[in-house]
C-alpha cells in the first residue's frame, strides 16, 4: 500500500468511528425517554448503540468489509426507522408521526446519512478492485490449459 492510500484509508475509517460514535451517542441521549415511552425502542437503541460501537471498534482495528458493510446497514436501519416513524408511525409510538424537526432527530439522519454514503462508496471500492482480481486469475488458470 502507498503512503498515500494508507493516510487516505486512516482519514476514511476515522470518519466512520466518529460517525459511528455519533450515532451511538445520539441513541444514548434519546434512550432514557424512549424506553419511558416505548420500551421495545428502547431495546432497539441499545442494539443500535452496541452494534455501531462493535463496527466502529472493528474500523479502529482495520479495514474490514463486514465492519463496513455493518456501519452501512446500522445507519441505513436507523435512517429508514425514522422515517417510519415520522411517516406512518411505529407500533405503539403514534406520537412522532409529523415530528421532522426534532434536533436529536435531525442529527441521527444527518449523521447516517454520511455514515450510508461512506459506507457504500467504500464498499464499492473494495468490489471494483476485487473483480479485476478474480478476471486476472481466471483468464491465468484459463490459459494454463
Amino acid at each position: 500500500m502507498l503512503n498515500e492510500e494508507i493516510v487516505r484509508d486512516a482519514i476514511v475509517r476515522s470518519v466512520a468511528v466518529v460517525g459511528l460514535a455519533g450515532v451511538a451517542l445520539i441513541h444514548v441521549l434519546d434512550a432514557h425517554d424512549t424506553f419511558v415511552a416505548t420500551p421495545y425502542k428502547g431495546w432497539l437503541y441499545v442494539g443500535l448503540i452496541a452494534g455501531s460501537l462493535l463496527a466502529a471498534g472493528a474500523l479502529v482495528r482495520r479495514n474490514d468489509t463486514r465492519a463496513w458493510a455493518a456501519a452501512g446497514a446500522l445507519s441505513l436501519a436507523a435512517f429508514l426507522a425514522f422515517v417510519y416513524s415520522r411517516t406512518v408511525g411505529l407500533p405503539a409510538s403514534a406520537d412522532d408521526i409529523g415530528n421532522w424537526w426534532e434536533p436529536l432527530g435531525l442529527s441521527s439522519l444527518f449523521v447516517e446519512g454520511s455514515l450510508v454514503a461512506l459506507s457504500a462508496a467504500m464498499l464499492s471500492a473494495t468490489a471494483r478492485v476485487a473483480v479485476p482480481v478474480r478476471s486476472r486469475r481466471a483468464a491465468a488458470e484459463g490459459s494454463l490449459r
